[in-house]
């Protein structure tokens, strides 16, 4: 196949041009095939030769970090909508990569869908699509889960249609290869003719690798992968309190998490700064949130989706890591609630919580080892695109798939 060239859309941090050049910490579709489907006739393994053309993104900050990554390509801090269609025909792309803003259609925002002024970019791309002089043979797109129900994904997926597109969507999270960290997300692969899908597609939406055309015929589509991991917001259990405000069916659910032996431990993700201290949750944090966060140690085999929100709000935007696991977590929350605020404090002292670095997220998301940051990006920052960004094992192998 000649050199591919490539557009990357609301390109961010990079996370999409890190998936095209396959940098997924030794992750590839076959490995992933193999481990999911006892080596069910995998698909050939195959890099794919590709160019990224152009790279468009109205952040600042992503932009300069992007840049600081990519000095060779180039980057246009633009609007999308301010992109005409001669512009795009100029470019000569032969796929689109792209992450459309997702608080439109995000469970805890306000869902506004295609009447949210941030959606306005994509709908211009939909409509530009169909009259651009050589349609792109390839498109992926990523976004929240959320968007399968969205009226935007609705008009691409009769966009594609009219494009003349096969298309597979997917719920998929980085659990499924292996991943110690929950981050369910939509994806849809597409391309147009010459060539086709080597899958079987289904109308409905895919959890998994689909199986391979040559595997023996089976009801369900999917190679039986590991199955994802929800977050804790993500899961809805009832029963009683055992300790931390965490019911029975909680607790069970974590246990099996951590008991799934086809999922990596976190200490392989862990790296430590020079300056660690700086990553230690200050006291009033304790005390105020130490019942509602996330707590999992380095052997653990899950964490929860890392936000942008990570290091400034503590509920919902990702786990802490325990440091000292020589204290038993139970005995110190038990009866945590009678202590006086000084006692509490002493206990919970104990644990050693921290944040998780930036590092060690860019670690659980794909980045590899030789992506940095520009020295005056805070740690705020860096904790704010890596929450916007996206997981490149699972992007990168599901670019094989789109092309095998």
């Amino acid at each position: 196949m000649d050199l591919l060239r490539v557009l990357e859309l609301y390109s961010g941090i990079g996370g999409m041009h890190y998936a095209l050049k396959g940098s997924s910490f030794g992750f590839s579709f076959v490995d992933s095939l193999c481990l999911a489907a006892k080596c069910l006739s995998p698909l050939a393994e195959s890099s794919v030769s590709a160019e990224v053309v152009a790279a468009v993104d109205v952040n600042t900050t992503a932009n300069e970090i992007y840049k600081h990554n990519f000095t060779n390509t180039p980057l246009l801090p633009k609007t999308i909508e301010g992109m005409t269609l001669q512009d795009f025909d100029k470019l000569n792309f032969d796929m689109i990569l792209m992450s459309p803003p997702c608080q439109p259609f995000t469970r805890i925002g306000l869902q506004g869908d295609v009447t949210d002024p941030r959606t306005k970019s994509f709908l211009y791309i939909l409509d530009l699509l169909p009259r651009l002089s050589k349609c792109p043979q390839f498109v992926l797109l990523e976004n929240v889960k959320g968007f399968e129900t969205s009226a935007a994904r609705d008009a691409l997926l009769n966009t594609l249609r009219q494009c003349d597109y096969s298309f597979q969507e997917f719920l998929f999270s980085p659990t499924h290869l292996g991943i110690p960290n929950s981050r369910l997300r939509y994806f849809l692969i597409a391309r147009r003719p010459p060539g086709c899908f080597s899958f079987q597609t289904s109308a409905e939406i895919m959890e998994g690798f689909p199986r391979p055309v040559s595997s023996e015929s089976s009801d369900n589509p999917a190679v039986p992968n590991n199955h994802p991991t929800p977050s804790d917001s993500e899961s809805k259990s009832s029963g009683p309190i055992i300790f931390k405000l965490e019911t029975a069916q909680e607790l069970e659910r974590k246990r099996n998490q951590d008991s799934q032996e086809t999922v990596r431990r976190l200490q392989e993700f862990l790296r430590e700064d020079d300056d660690m201290d700086q990553y230690l949750l200050p006291p009033k944090t304790l005390l105020r949130y130490a019942l509602l966060m996330d707590i999992v140690q380095p052997s653990s085999r899950r964490s929860v989706c890392f936000t942008k929100g990570y290091g400034h709000y503590v509920e919902g935007t990702g786990s802490v890591l325990q440091s000292c696991v020589d204290v038993d977590l139970e005995s110190v929350f038990k009866s945590l609630e009678l202590l006086s605020d000084e006692d509490k404090l002493m206990q919970l002292l104990r644990l050693k919580l921290r944040y998780f670095t930036p590092r060690e997220i860019a670690n659980l998301m794909g980045f590899p080892e030789d992506f940095t940051f520009p020295e005056h990006i805070s740690v705020k920052q860096q904790y704010r695109v890596l929450g916007n960004s996206l997981n490149i094992h699972v992007v990168s192998n599901l670019i094989q798939l789109m092309m095998s």
